[in-house]
């Protein structure tokens, strides 16, 4: 059919439809640099980030966007981001007698260094389960310290609480949660408390809930970043984990907690508004 048929059915010249035609042939720039940092930062969470978690980190870094056009972005990419399947916590009422539960859930603290959380988990490498240690400040939900080993006993967890300790200046009087898994309960690592002059709460028996925190900064490790065949030896699982925990966790990973931002941009916020240097 002419173009000029066309023009004349819908009562538009054919200077405007050439024009449209052109329009048609170049190259939207913006969008493809939109397209190319979007890609970017969801290769770099390891297909784990979402929309609105790309849509911090790009308003982070500048760049005014909102979330649904970072959605169309990714559909246009063909992104799927990874999502954890549901978690069941067990349920108990039973309290150890000499270490109370004193955090009693209280995970919203005022300032940093008042309340941290530890916990261990397992990660595959090489022909062997190896062990991780990690200790969390409650209040932006920032890692201060973390350890690993192939063995989970008591000097995994110390070494641990040492690496949070000097890593935030030697605080004292700060209360230290755990579970009550053995090596939290060893002579050694309560010694440590006692050192470092710190009150130390345990949640009750096989009650997940009581350290949630932990539950779910090593839900996100294990659903978005660690390979789903693990590493092929200890140093390069050392390597990676720890990149997550003190880089991408800290300082780039938006945390809902944190209304967006990052546990370092959290604690940046506070300094801030508080005056300190």
């Amino acid at each position: 059919m002419p173009v000029e048929m066309v023009c004349n059915a819908f009562d538009i010249s054919r200077s405007s439809y050439y024009e449209y035609r052109q329009r048609r042939k170049l190259v939207d720039v913006e969008r493809l640099a939109l397209k190319a940092q979007v890609n970017r930062l969801f290769t770099k969470s390891r297909s784990s980030a979402g929309s609105r978690t790309i849509k911090g980190m790009l308003n982070d870094d500048g760049v005014v966007i909102g979330r649904f056009k970072v959605r169309r972005l990714m559909s246009e990419l063909g992104l799927i981001c990874k999502q954890p399947g549901p978690h069941a916590y067990k349920q108990a009422t039973v309290e150890r007698p000499d270490i109370p539960n004193h955090l009693a859930r209280e995970f919203t603290v005022d300032r940093p260094n008042q309340a941290w959380c530890g916990d261990i988990t397992y990660v595959w490498s090489g022909q062997r389960w190896s062990y991780l240690a990690v200790v969390l400040d409650l209040y932006a939900r920032r890692v201060v310290g973390w350890a690993m080993s192939s063995s989970p006993d008591a000097d995994l967890v110390v070494k641990a609480l040492d690496h949070a300790w000097e890593q935030r200046g030697r605080p004292e009087k700060v209360m230290f949660h755990s579970d009550q898994g053995s090596q939290y309960a060893s002579r050694k690592f309560r010694q440590r408390l006692w050192r470092y002059r710190m009150t130390q709460s345990m949640s009750r028996r096989g009650n997940c809930w009581d350290n949630a925190p932990m539950e779910r900064l090593f839900r996100s490790l294990k659903s978005e970043w660690i390979p789903a065949l693990g590493y092929r030896n200890l140093p390069e699982a050392k390597k990676d984990v720890g990149g997550y925990l003190m880089d991408y966790y800290n300082r780039q990973r938006p945390h809902a907690f944190n209304d967006g931002i990052s546990p370092v941009a959290a604690e940046e916020n506070l300094k801030i508004l508080s005056g300190i240097s």
